[in-house]
């Protein structure tokens, strides 16, 4: 049974997906993922099955979007 990595997309380089995984990228290939994955989205990547946390990646949206608004608050 293969180990199940939790990460989230860093970005799209061609044929490539750049995941970051525990503060460290890493390289997977584009044709295991989702059609819907985007850059940001949460996902769990278990052998060459990666499927897209929508709870978690909305979770982390609002998460992110809140320390923007209190960062530009006067």
């Amino acid at each position: 049974m293969s180990k199940v990595l939790k990460g989230i997309i860093d970005r799209f380089e061609g044929e490539i997906v750049v995941v970051e995984v525990e503060g460290v990228t890493k390289d997977f290939d584009k044709a295991i993922f989702p059609k819907e994955a985007t850059v940001g989205d949460v996902v769990e990547i278990e052998g060459n099955k990666v499927r897209v946390l929508k709870n978690e990646t909305e979770k982390r949206r609002k998460e992110v979007e809140n320390l923007m608004n209190d960062v530009w608050e006067d």
